[in-house]
């Protein structure tokens, strides 16, 4: 497979989780959450993952999952949400919205971070690599 057939099979996955996950397909989400996920675009160009309602994200469509940004955790007893950094680990701040929560994740990925590649971690390359 050439590079331009892979990034359009990752594209073409990517979407399709988007897609799942907006139409609420994932008990373990709700949709609310995921919409503003997507509505961050540097996030919608990643490979979304959901676990008892977080958020995270990968820089690859395959496992092992190449963990990138952050995770948006549920409101808590304080009323906010909070946002952890990948595999999350370390505290990036603390949201009045889901909205803000998603914005600090994209403000934190990695400025070589780009869409999804094909396959697992090990495929995983920085933007502009060969």
């Amino acid at each position: 497979m050439t590079d331009d057939a892979d990034a359009r099979s990752a594209a073409d996955l990517v979407a399709e989780e988007w897609r799942f996950l907006l139409g609420g397909g994932h008990d373990l989400i709700d949709t609310a959450t995921v919409r503003a996920a997507y509505a961050q675009p540097r996030l919608r160009g990643l490979f979304p993952l959901v676990g008892h309602g977080v958020v995270y994200f990968s820089g690859c469509t395959g496992m092992p999952a190449a963990h990138v940004g952050g995770q948006v955790h549920p409101r808590g007893a304080d009323g906010r949400f909070r946002v952890r950094g990948p595999q999350g680990v370390g505290t990036l701040g603390r949201t009045e919205t889901l909205e803000e929560a998603f914005a600090l994740v994209a403000a934190h990925l990695p400025e070589e971070c780009g869409p999804a590649v094909l396959g697992g971690a090990g495929r995983v390359r920085p933007r502009g690599a060969r």
